[in-house]
């Protein structure tokens, strides 16, 4: 997608062998590339959230075990650098789906060939992660192209987090729907909730949709309700970090309210999502290991000071204590459906184990 009007991804390999991000951490007010030049860069690109989203999460980890392997071809090393990774952010499932690819693959081979060999696993998982985003643009503009037949003019689409293509490689899980949407000609306007504490939609999912001139407004994360009451709101889409195979929804937390809202108010909430997000081993949202982060996330935020500088203050009184929980998890019966590469789905163990007899 868009940087000023020149094409990007989330990651890439340059033409040195670089392996290279976009330090999210910065957004919006700085553009910064930053080299991951071993495990230990990979894993604190993790574990700070400079990549974030779980589709990109287990695309970095995919490379994040190429340069573990330079680094050290032996099985032991190899295992040992899998678990560190998957340790650095644990909820999103596609970070252990990315490793055990590369695990699984490379020990099929002879130490000498592993570092070339999970290169080119870690070179395809991204280019598929590419064809699978987009794919699921095209199933999920079919909703806003419906919406927009019976309306007749603007779609309002209301996000949570950042779902957009800086969560994945390209295109994005929730905000691929809007991209494809914009590209038959349907008006689109997108309520962005700002979700605090790290603010990863009026960060990032509002920067990203100007650069490719979409239509759209930050609220906080409590106006939601009140758009969808006021009918404001024609359908809910947001990504996943983890599901199971019986349709509960493992997303940032406040998804569960927005659903919650849009259940209440007859809005269609769907999920948007790559069938690697899919955990195949979990029959209840209940079983999902919630990730708690450091709290100063909630008492400091950061912006431009008056000096045009990034500066971080805190907002909360000195002595006071938080709770930072990342992810809540939405029932499946909160759920109008999952767009996924292979279709539109409802929330239910049957129609998700049909997803499961595509994947090759």
């Amino acid at each position: 997608m868009l940087i000023n009007n020149k094409n990007y991804k989330t990651i890439w390999v340059n033409n040195s062998g670089k392996i290279k991000i976009i330090d999210q951490n910065l957004l919006p007010f700085k553009f910064k590339e930053v080299e991951l030049k071993n495990l230990r860069d990979t894993i604190v690109a993790i574990s700070t959230m400079q990549v974030r989203g779980a589709p990109l999460i287990g695309v970095t980890a995919a490379y994040g075990m190429h340069l573990a392997i330079k680094e050290s071809p032996l099985k032991k090393n190899i295992i040992h650098a899998g678990k560190k990774l998957i340790a650095s952010r644990p909820t999103a499932i596609n970070l252990k789906w990315a490793v055990d690819k590369i695990i699984n693959k490379v020990l099929k081979f002879p130490s000498d060939k592993r570092k070339s060999i999970s290169l080119e696993v870690a070179k395809k998982l991204s280019e598929d992660d590419e064809v699978i985003n987009e794919k699921i643009g095209k199933q999920g503009s079919k909703l806003i192209l419906d919406i927009f037949k019976k309306k007749k003019k603007a779609v309002n689409i209301l996000t949570h987090c950042n779902a957009g293509w800086l969560a994945t490689v390209d295109w994005g899980t929730a905000t691929s729907p809007i991209y494809k949407a914009r590209d038959l000609d349907i008006p689109i306007h997108v309520w962005v909730d700002e979700t605090r504490p790290r603010n990863q939609g009026s960060f990032l999912t509002s920067w990203e949709l100007m650069q490719e001139k979409i239509d759209n407004t930050i609220i906080t994360d409590n106006a939601g309700g009140y758009l969808m009451k006021q009918g404001l709101v024609d359908i809910v889409i947001t990504g996943s970090d983890r599901t199971t195979f019986t349709g509960d929804v493992c997303n940032k937390i406040g998804t569960y309210l927005k659903a919650l809202a849009a259940y209440e108010n007859n809005v269609p909430f769907y999920v948007a999502l790559p069938s690697s997000t899919i955990d195949w081993n979990n029959s209840s949202g209940d079983q999902i290991l919630i990730e708690e982060r450091n709290e100063n996330e909630i008492h400091f935020i950061k912006g431009l000071n008056s000096k045009n500088k990034i500066e971080s203050i805190r907002v909360t009184p000195s002595a006071a204590k938080a709770f930072n929980v990342a992810f809540d998890v939405t029932p499946r019966k909160y759920i109008s459906g999952l767009i996924t590469e292979y279709g539109i789905v409802k929330a239910n163990k049957k129609e998700i184990m049909s997803i499961k007899k595509k994947i090759k």
